[in-house]
């Protein structure tokens, strides 16, 4: 994941969340998280566009980011 936050640097902002605090909660309970780790790529709308659940797979991230940004 950090990895994954340095190549994003400058086209989205990454936000790390912790089910446990009360933030984190009301997040998860607002996009049906069901596990962890979960990412959830969010377009300037709020509107989901991709989640993955487990393994993160940064090719996918990276691609949808860039698929947002050129709209």
């Amino acid at each position: 994941m950090d990895g994954l936050e340095r190549d994003l640097i400058g086209k989205a902002d990454v936000l790390r969340l912790d089910v446990l605090s009360p933030i984190g909660r009301e997040t998860a309970v607002r996009f049906g998280v069901r596990g962890t780790p979960t990412l959830i790529l969010v377009d300037g709308r709020g509107v989901p566009v991709l989640t993955q659940v487990g393994v993160i797979r940064p090719s996918a991230i990276k691609k949808n980011v860039d698929a947002l940004l050129s709209q």
